[in-house]
């Protein structure tokens, strides 16, 4: 059973010019915790002016098999040098806590160590913490393609880069044909620069490694770090359960990114990007659709999907909305599927919006910020859809409460 936990140390980096405080946090996914594994981490390290860095690394973790619980990981310093971390912690059975927690650890410049490291984890001010963050079981963002005929599978992220307003969206999609053929796996990678025409590439995967990839002529490495608990805009028996013929959900509603993203005329270099990633599995695309991606600061955040299904009789019927709003960690509405016939949408470009009891959502999707791309279903029927990072919206509740954003949009529909 695969666990995900998360994880703080810090102490000092001792190198050439001197010894700093330094300080690692991580997030874990771990297939176990007992005998001998191996868990991936992303994370951040920050060593006081020499690294601001997000990293991913390794963790061998085998405290009763071996004695053992080792640490890699590579980071990046501010003035561009790619540095990494080994060290282990040595685990007596003698002095349990302290050797459990207590990280000594070589700083590597290439192959040449240059420095060593002394962290410890804090069990006063970060064990309850590390203790709330344990989840066990199937992770949202793992795979759920079983070999079925006529599947689509889906995972998108899209975030702005706080200091330009650039906006990302980055796609990975796996259509299992209706006919048996052999999976296409598809991805594609957009830029939406402020002011400008968006920029974009397709190709393949091979792998599925999301944060670092390229398609056609936009490249990205970047690191994710999600920072609330999942947001079920379907409901998660949908999902669970796959009942209905498609459901969505966003893992990471609140996400923050770091890294590169780059294209034949740019390089965006992206530090704290807010934005998150979502899912979709079903039979295909709807035959119209809208979706809303709005981050309203501060963990909150405002989810939309709103579609009309292409099987019969449903795609005769309004589109209905699944909505889902978190305010100050409080989650409205409480039954998205009971809730979903009292909204109506309006879909159009280049401006549609949804109303409803308690709330009213307006976007304007800018013409010349918007990109038109061809989806094709699992039976090979094609969907147009019509994508913006840098939407113009504007949120109402009923209270008087109002937000004005940019966020992140698409109009998608079968012409």
């Amino acid at each position: 059973m695969t666990t995900t936990f998360r994880e703080t140390m810090a102490g000092t980096a001792t190198l050439p010019d001197g010894t700093r405080p330094f300080r690692m946090d991580l997030a874990v996914t771990s297939p176990g915790l007992w005998g001998d594994v191996t868990a991936s981490f992303t994370g951040h390290v920050t060593i006081d002016g020499i690294a601001d860095s997000p990293t991913t690394g390794t963790i061998r973790i085998a405290p009763l098999h071996a004695r053992i619980i080792h640490y890699r990981c590579d980071f990046t310093t501010l003035d561009g040098r790619k540095l990494s971390l080994d060290g282990h912690k040595s685990i007596d059975l003698r002095h349990p806590v302290r050797s459990m927690t207590t990280l000594p650890a070589t700083i590597h410049d290439g192959s040449e160590p240059i420095g060593h490291a002394d962290l410890a984890f804090d069990t006063r001010h970060d064990l309850v913490p590390f203790l709330a963050s344990f989840r066990w079981g199937t992770p949202l963002m793992a795979p759920r393609w079983r070999g079925q005929k006529g599947r689509l599978e889906v995972w998108y992220t899209t975030f702005t880069d706080p200091e330009t307003g650039t906006g990302v969206w980055i796609h990975h999609e796996r259509v299992s044909p209706t006919d048996g053929q052999p999976p296409r796996n598809d991805c594609w990678a957009a830029v939406f620069p402020p002011g400008g025409p968006p920029v974009h590439g397709r190709g393949t995967y091979t792998e599925l490694n999301r944060m670092r990839g390229s398609a056609g002529d936009v490249h990205w490495d970047l690191t994710e770090t999600a920072t609330e608990e999942p947001l079920f805009t379907f409901p998660k028996w949908a999902w669970d359960r796959e009942i209905l013929p498609a459901a969505q959900i966003v893992p990471y509603p609140t996400a923050t990114f770091d890294g590169t993203v780059k294209w034949p005329t740019g390089t965006l270099t992206v530090h704290n990007g807010r934005g998150g990633s979502a899912r979709i599995y079903g039979h295909g695309n709807a035959e119209k659709w809208a979706w809303l991606h709005a981050d309203l600061g501060d963990g909150d955040v405002l989810e939309v999907v709103s579609a009309v299904s292409r099987r019969w009789p449903l795609r005769n019927l309004p589109p209905l909305t699944f909505l889902k709003l978190r305010v100050n960690g409080r989650e409205w509405p409480t039954n998205t599927l009971l809730a979903a016939p009292r909204f109506k949408a309006t879909i159009g470009l280049p401006d549609w919006h949804i109303e409803g009891p308690g709330i009213r959502v307006e976007v304007h999707q800018p013409p010349d910020e918007t990109l038109a791309l061809e989806y094709r279903d699992p039976d090979n029927a094609t969907a147009t859809c019509r994508n913006t990072e840098r939407a113009d919206v504007r949120i109402t509740l009923a209270n008087g409460r109002t937000w004005e954003v940019k966020a992140h949009a698409e109009v998608g529909s079968r012409d």
